[in-house]
This record gives C-alpha cells, structure tokens and sequence, in this order.
C-alpha cells in the first residue's frame, strides 16, 4: 500500500478531507480545532478501505451489478404508481464511545418493502410518491464476508498498532465507521454503518476495522443509499478510533426542537451509563428542554430501564436501571448550560443545526459526534386570520409534499394558478401566491399567503352583476367554450406519445397547460350567478325558516360526480349478483381482486369489462389532489376504484338524491308565505338556480382536471426517454427535476455528458433532500387550526355537519385504504375529494384533519345527514385505529365513547 495518509491523528482532519476520512471523522475533527472537547483518536483512512476492497475484488463486482448497483424494476401497469423502498425492521445499534452512535455489530437480517405512497399524507402534507422499487440483494452478504476476511497488509497494521499505542497501553477504544456519505446535510446515515465499544488491544482494533468496513455492505446501509440515490460505487467508507469515555452519563443533544423546529431551543436527553442506551431506544431518557442560555424550561423523568457499561475485558453489558422510585434529575444546572454552551458553539461552527452525541465522566464534558440535524421541521410562526383561512385550502388541497415537476407544471400554471387569477380578477391579491418555500429544488415549507383587497375591489359588484346577468347557470354546458374545451382534451388523450419526436413530445405539457385557459374563462364566466342564485336560496330558506332543507334542496342536478357515484353502485350491484364476485369480495383485498378479474372469464370478465369502462369514462379524477400531477389518476388506480365498490357492496343502494331534492322541495312549497301559485313559481325557479350552480361548481372542478392524464402521461414519457438515456433510473425519477430544467435538452438521443450529467446530480440531490423530509410536515397544523381547550376531547375542529354519532375510528389515509371501512365506523382521515363521497354512505361520521365548512367533505357529510368535525389538524395521528370515538358535528369535538 503506498497512499500517503494511512492512519493519521483525528486532529489532521477537516471539512476539507470529507474523500479521505468520511463525514464522522470530518466533524469531528472540526470540532477539535474549533476548541470542543473531543476524545483523542486516530483515523483509518478511506484509502485503507480501497486498497482491501480492490484486493477482494469489489470494484469488478459492483461494475457487475452487485451490493445495490442495479436493482430489477418492479412490474407495473401501463402507468406506474410511484413507490418508495425502504427498511421495515433494522435491529437497534450500538453505541459509539459511551454516547451511542449509528448503529453496531447486531443482526444483519433487514426487511424491506417497495411501499407505495401517492396519497398518504399528514395534514400539513408532509409526504408524496417516492420514485424507486427494490429489494435486498443477495450478494450484499457476499460482499461483506469478502471484506471481513479481507487480508490486512503488514503496513497498514502496523500503522494502526502505532497509532493506538500513542493512546495509551491498551486503552479502551471505541471503533466507528465514517463513510463519505454520512453524516451530511440530507444524509445522516443513522444506524447505517457499525460502532464496537470498549474494544482492548492492538489486534482486536485491527479486526473492528475490518468488521467496520464490512458494515459499508449491510443490507440497511445499501438500501439506505439506493433510496438516496447514491451510487454505491462512489461510497468509501474510514474508520474513526477514540480513546473510550467511561461515561457516568450520556445523551443527545439538539440545537432545535425536533418537533416542533424552533430554532431556539435545546432539546437534550440523558441516561445513566454508556449513551448506546439512549441512541438505540432501550431506555427512555431524562428530557430537558432549555433555553438558547441553558436555562431549563421543561423537564420530564426518565425511567432508566437500562444501563450499558463497559466490561473490564472489553465490551459491553446491559444490566437493569433503578426502579420503582421517584427519579432524580441525571443532570444539574451547570452540566445544562455546558451542554447548551457546547451546542451554540457548534452549531454556530457548522452554519445549521446539529445533532450532538455527548457524554459526561468524572465530572467532564465530552463531545463524541456532531452531525447536521435532518427530518426539521420549519420554524413553526403565528399566522394571521385570513392565513389561517387560506391555510386551511391549502392544506387540504396539498396533502403530499410537490415535487418539483408539480411546481413547474400543474401546481404553478393549473388549477391553483386558475384561482389566483380570478381572485385578481375580482381585486384580492395574494392569494394563492408564493405560498412555497424551497431549498435546493425542493419544497421545505407551506407559508400560506395573506389575501387583501386591492382599489379594483371597489369595482367588484358591478363585475359580478354584469356577469350573472350575461351568463345564465342553467344554460352552462351548451357553453362553446365547454365543447372546444372538451374537444381539445380528448385529442390530447388521443395522442400515441412514445411515436411523437422529442421536439413534439416536449410541446404536449404546455398544450395540457394550455387548456387551464377555457376553465378559468368558464369558471368567470358563471360562478357570479352561482353564488348570487346559492346566496339567494340561503336567505330565502332562513328567512322561512327551512334552512334545514337546504342540503337537500341543492342535491337535485345531476352531476358527473353523482354520475361517478351511480356507475360504482351499478359495479356493486353487479358483485352482489354474481356469487363467484361476492365471494372474491369477501376473501381478498382490491389487488387479489384486480388479479383475479383479470385471469377471469365468464361474469367475472364482464365485471373487468365494466371496471374498464368506468375507468375510461371518470378516470380522470385525481386520487389525492387536483393541485399535483406526481400522484396516479383514478384510472391508473383501478384498485382504489375496487376499494370504493367493496364499500357499496354490503351497502343498500341509497335512495336517489334527486328524490330527496324532490320531496324537500315540495315540502318548501307548503310554507304559508308561499300559497300563492306566483311566489311558488318564484321559488321553484330560484331552487332550480341554485342547484345548477351547484351542479356547475361541481362539474367544473370534475371537467378541470381533464387534461391532467395527458399531462402526467407525457412527463412519464419524457421520464422514459430520460431513463433510456441514462439520465434517472426510471420514468417517475423525472418528477424531480423542473420543467425547464427538461426544456433544456435539445436532442435527447444526443445530450452532451456534461448536461447529461447536471441532471443525474440534481435528480440525485433533491431525491435525497426527499428522503430526509420524509415525515416532516410543511406547516405547522396547530398554527392553521389552533387547538382549543378541549377537556377531555381527543381532538377538536369546525363543526361542519350537526348530529352524534358514536362508532369505530378508522384512519383511512388514502384511496388504498378505502376497502378498509365498515358499516358504521368513522371516517377519521388526512383530506377527502369528490372520488370519496362513496365512503359517506358507510360512515357514521367523518373526522377531517384539514378543511373547514365549506369543503368537500363536509358538504357531503351534511347531504347525507352524518356528523362531521373538519380541521382538527391531528385526528390522523392522535385518534388510533379501531378505537370507539363519540363525534359532536355540532360542536366540533371528537371524545373517547363512554
């Protein structure tokens, strides 16, 4: 081996040296210059590990696709919905020098799951679809027991026998592995990599290195970085030995609140013993809360169920904490500010956030590992009213984080761009505008914006009036600008993409895009009379004092979502008249159903048939969000729309909301201050007004996304001919760059390497800057719906839909869970859009995190007479599956069932 720096001083290195000795040893030797109280130690250099893994042969076999190179891609449908692969089940790590650290020399067996996510979501939308499908390989193993056994020439052990000698005679070591991609902004590698604790003498540190640069090869550490998108052939890893800190106690530290993302506060946590305790989750730690100046601000006990010490012969044991007695406080005063001390010092160092591994002996404070914060949430800041109104839109419109393709096609020019437009229009500016935050080409943060009339409002009226006078509701869909409209998306769905040129493939989202062009013209058009014809009926029903009536009073037009509604009851009837379907219902989930409807033939095939046509006939609704293109559209996801027959199924087809209409109607007319045949005529006129303009809101959001599949259909084939190039992995993976960042390539077939290549870094970049927010909500959800006091109510919201009604909670997340609500469970979910309101007819209740009286759900709520609660920010996350809850509509309070 003839590499300069073998084995040098932890104190040699620096940010600088991030190729040479990985991100560990990098902080940590930017920390003993900038002054910090870090253990002594020694690092064996990624050089070392390059030479054994060129002596073992890895080079040749990653070029051949072992250890995570390559991975298959999953089989999919015409149109694949997106899918993230990641670990299930990692066995706790090790700690690292008596503070814990990044995993250790545990169970290797790892399972992983290719799960998909198009429409899961929190309230503050804080996830969306992932771009990758894989599993384990099996060589990983080999690869492992090829470094663990890998030959250690005479030099470089020598260079380690000398280095730790300088330490001491035989002193306690911990050995810690440091890849190149560790440890960084976006890429912590938590419990990726091993540690091995109190490790004695010469050749069994010589042994750790090996074992260490094996770890470089778990399962969990390939996945890892094929879910960042970093290529396992640029990855080395260097291994970091300290001097072994006997610690009293130990934790970690934050230098912001990981909940909550305030930036001034220091959140730490502490254990007795060595901290793998507290790192690995084997105890549960003292927590302190302090100020930016170390005063404590909150405190709660730990319960120390374990401890972790040192043996005297090297290793660790685990022994039994203290119990049954009121706990002390592990830590005073002084050793907090210390520690806050320590923590502004080196998060002013690093420029952001750290992460900070401590620990205390005899009395002293030592710093053992610092690393960038990930997963943060933004800071979490008061808004204003008319922000919290907005708020409430947008985060029940954004349920899953955009990518950047949905910020620079269908998010910023589609249907938000639309509303933007006519609130100009009618003199509000600022809203929906700049409502994004972004870092590196990826949105961090929802800020929603504060509306504010403009001098062209004082001309608002008069607009309205002149419109609803010039566009008659009831006359909206013999509109022309309907027909061209229509025309133009069917010829869009008509295109054969993959025979278009690249030229012309590129011109098909602005087309797409295009079309936003006749709804907003439409929506202009008519909405003035749709609100002066509702906001008459409204008046019309309190002054009478039949307000009760109006939900169904407006429920008479036919509409293409009831249209939706009607064809998956005619689907479910046809289940429930074929035995062979009914049972295929009752013993499998929506895919083994989509499966066997396929392999059919006889009543089952004609059931496929009719699916077929439902799909071509209302699949383009969206199924999250009518704001983003990443998520699959309802006829890429014939499993969800088996999800919402299974419910109807056991259902009774409901009574038709037009007979409702009707009898309420009539029921109106009977009212004393309408006996005269005039002032009948009169209303029934201003009933059937008021329900076309229902029918139009309705309809119009429906036709709006018409060209949504076309648009989605051609940037997956762009995403295609990307992937060809070599350019992303695989179609989904063009979701990650921008519009015009793709409008850039002239000649896909010829692209220069260099532009080739900016691509691939971005693609690589943002799908990790993903990863790390994977979890992490984009607003605040306390801050757009403030909670209340709440006594003893789990959650509480807008009361949207009047009644009690008591039943099973069950969390339905998106449309892969539709087939999971029973008769007479609540409905407690993330958002809801039109392609649910099947599930009403089963729901006792619903429970919307997000939302307000006048959103979807709680429209339909009040149409089909159940309770309903909107907005309570957290009902998904506090309410637990299965449990018995009790929903005031009327009152806006979720309870647990007495």
């Amino acid at each position: 081996m003839t590499h300069e720096r073998l084995v040098s001083p932890l104190a040699s290195f620096g940010s600088a040296d991030l190729a040479e000795v990985g991100g560990k040893a990098a902080n940590l030797g930017e920390l003993l210059r900038a002054g910090l109280p870090v253990p002594p130690g020694f690092v064996v250099t990624t050089g070392a590990y390059a030479a054994a893994a060129r002596a073992v042969g890895l080079d040749a076999k990653l070029a051949a696709g072992f250890g995570g190179a390559s991975a298959p891609a999953t089989p999919s449908s015409a149109v694949p919905s997106p899918a993230v692969t990641s670990p299930t089940s990692v066995a706790p790590g090790t700690g690292d020098n008596g503070a814990g650290d990044d995993g250790g020399p545990v169970s290797e067996a790892v399972a992983l799951t290719a799960a998909p996510d198009a429409t899961t979501a929190d309230p503050a939308g804080s996830d969306a679809p992932g771009p990758s499908d894989a599993a384990p390989l099996p060589d990983a193993a080999e690869l492992r027991a090829d470094l663990e056994g890998a030959p250690v020439p005479d030099d470089l052990r020598d260079a380690i026998t000398a280095a730790y000698a300088a330490l001491g005679t035989d002193v306690p070591v911990a050995v810690r592995s440091s890849a190149t991609a560790e440890d960084l902004p976006g890429a912590a590698f938590a419990g990726q990599q091993d540690t091995y604790l109190n490790v004695i003498g010469a050749d069994q540190v010589v042994d750790a290195v090996r074992r260490c640069w094996a770890s470089l090869w778990t399962d969990r550490a390939v996945a890892y970085r094929r879910e960042r998108a970093i290529d396992p052939a640029e990855v080395r890893i260097a291994v970091v030995v300290q001097a072994m800190v006997q610690s009293d106690v130990a934790g970690v530290m934050f230098t912001a609140d990981p909940v909550t993302g305030d930036r001034d506060r220091v959140v730490v946590d502490a254990g007795a013993g060595l901290g793998e305790a507290v790192v690995s989750g084997l105890v549960t730690p003292d927590h302190y809360v302090l100020d930016e100046r170390g005063t404590l601000l909150d405190w709660s006990p730990g319960r120390g169920e374990v401890v972790v010490r040192s043996e005297a012969g090297g290793g660790v044991v685990h022994g039994s904490g203290p119990s049954g007695e009121a706990r002390e406080r592990l830590l005073t005063d002084e050793q907090l500010a210390v520690l806050a001390g320590h923590a502004r010092a080196i998060a002013e160092h690093f420029g952001r956030p750290q992460d900070i591994e401590w620990s205390i002996s005899d009395g002293r404070t030592h710093i053992v590992q610092a690393r960038p914060m990930t997963a943060l949430p933004p800071p979490s800041v008061p808004l204003n009213r008319r922000q919290r109104l907005l708020g409430a839109v947008l985060t029940e419109y954004l349920p899953t984080r955009p990518y950047p393709m949905d910020v620079s096609t269908w998010l910023g020019f589609g249907p938000a761009k639309m509303m933007r437009d006519l609130m100009a229009d009618l003199g509000v500016a600022a809203a929906f505008e700049n409502y994004l935050r972004e870092e590196d080409g990826v949105v961090v943060e929802l800020v929603p914006p504060a509306p504010h009339p403009t001098p062209r409002a004082l001309l608002t009226p008069v607009k309205l009036i002149h419109r609803a006078r010039s566009y008659d509701v009831n006359t909206w869909r013999e509109d022309p600008v309907l027909t061209r409209f229509l025309r133009d998306a069917d010829e869009l769905d008509a295109l054969d993409l993959p025979a278009l040129t690249w030229p012309e493939l590129l011109r098909v989202p602005q087309r797409t895009l295009d079309l936003m062009g006749p709804s907003r013209e439409l929506r202009a058009a008519y909405l003035p009379g749709t609100a002066i014809a509702l906001g008459r009926l409204v008046a019309a029903t309190a002054l009478l004092g039949r307000r009760s009536l109006l939900g169904d009073l407006l429920g008479g037009a036919r509409t293409r979502t009831e249209d939706a509604n009607q064809a998956l009851q005619d689907l479910a009837d046809r289940v429930r008249s074929v035995p062979e379907l009914r049972e295929l219902f009752a013993t499998a989930d929506p895919a083994g159903v989509l499966a066997a409807v396929r392999e059919g033939a006889g009543p089952v095939a004609a059931f496929g048939d009719q699916l077929d046509a439902f799909r071509r006939e209302f699949g383009r609704r969206e199924t999250a969000t009518p704001l983003l293109v990443s998520p699959p559209t309802l006829a890429e996801s014939p499993e969800s729309v088996i999800g919402l027959v299974s419910v109807l199924v056991d259902q009774p087809r409901g009574e038709d909301r037009g007979s409702r209409s009707e009898r309420a109607l009539a029921r109106l007319l009977t009212h004393p201050l309408l006996r005269s045949a005039r002032a009948r005529r009169r209303m029934t006129r201003w009933v059937r007004a008021a329900q076309q303009g229902m029918a139009f809101r309705e309809d119009s959001h429906f036709y709006f996304t018409a060209s949504l599949p076309a648009l989605r259909r051609s940037l997956l084939e762009i995403g295609a001919r990307l992937a060809k190039a070599g350019v992303v992995e695989e179609p989904f993976d063009v979701f990650h760059l921008r519009m015009e960042e793709v409008l850039e390539v002239a000649d896909v077939e010829a692209m220069p390497a260099e532009q080739a290549e900016r691509l691939r870094s971005l693609v690589r970049a943002r799908s990790a800057k993903r990863a790390e927010l994977t979890g992490v909500r984009m607003v605040d959800p306390a801050r757009v719906f403030p909670p209340k006091n709440t006594g003893n109510a789990l959650v509480t919201g807008t009361p949207a839909s009047a009644g009690t009604a008591t039943g099973t909670a069950r969390i339905i997340l998106d449309s892969t869970d539709f087939h999971r609500l029973d008769s007479g469970d609540v409905l407690v979910c993330p958002y809801t859009n039109p392609s649910w309101t099947p599930l009403f007819q089963r729901a006792a209740a619903v429970v919307v995190d997000t939302g307000a009286v006048a959103s979807h759900a709680a429209i339909v709520a009040r149409e089909y007479g159940i309770p309903a609660v909107m907005g309570t920010g957290t009902g998904t996350t506090t309410i637990s599956d299965g449990d018995r809850i009790t929903v005031d509509g009327g009152t806006g309070r979720v309870t647990p069932a007495s």
